[in-house]
């Protein structure tokens, strides 16, 4: 089963007829690391779906590249503003592993909304991506650094071992030699 059907199936069942209707709209990208998919000023004109690889969307701030989040597979991905709105980007999106993402052009994710099946899933996905959005703000707002680390240490230690330490260290508000302390109190304890 193609892996972006398995992944929307997540969320809602999927007839054979509607997905055949969505695997038309879409195309199979492979994307070396460190690459820049969106850059900052630039419209995005695609929804992508991330089969393999990682992801970081960062903005430039003072010459320093800041880190916002960052997506692992699978899941669905876009410069939120730039693609609901048609208008310039105010972030970037990078690839930090070699990646395969399978892209569709804001007109077919337009037109797929007449799909009950689609327009659900799209409205599951925001509300999901909503929620995590809360609760990172929560978190920027309530957590030290140093719990924010525990807390992704808990949820995804996998990742923090895939992400450039400068990357993570931004992604947490930190220098890299903070961080490298915070990771050593960890270890000792």
């Amino acid at each position: 089963m193609h892996p972006f059907r398995q992944f929307i199936q997540r969320y809602i069942p999927l007839s054979d007829a509607d997905w055949n209707t969505i695997e038309a709209c879409i195309s199979r990208r492979e994307i070396a690391k460190e690459s820049i998919l969106l850059e900052e000023g630039k419209t995005c004109k695609h929804l992508y779906f991330l089969e393999t690889g990682l992801l970081r969307f960062f903005v430039w701030k003072d010459g320093n590249d800041i880190t916002k989040y960052f997506t692992d597979v699978p899941y669905v991905f876009t410069s939120q503003k730039s693609f609901a709105k048609q208008t310039p980007a105010q972030e970037n999106i990078e690839t930090l592993e070699d990646s395969i993402i399978w892209q569709m052009s804001y007109e077919d994710a337009q037109r797929l909304l007449t799909l009950n099946s689609w327009s659900t899933f799209i409205r599951l996905l925001v509300q999901e991506v909503q929620t995590y959005t809360e609760e990172i703000l929560e978190a920027l707002q309530t957590e030290t650094a140093e719990n924010r680390y525990r807390m992704m240490l808990h949820a995804d230690a996998d990742l923090l071992q895939r992400v450039p330490l400068k990357h993570l260290a931004s992604y947490l508000g930190i220098a890299p030699q903070s961080l490298s302390r915070i990771r050593k109190n960890i270890r000792k304890s």
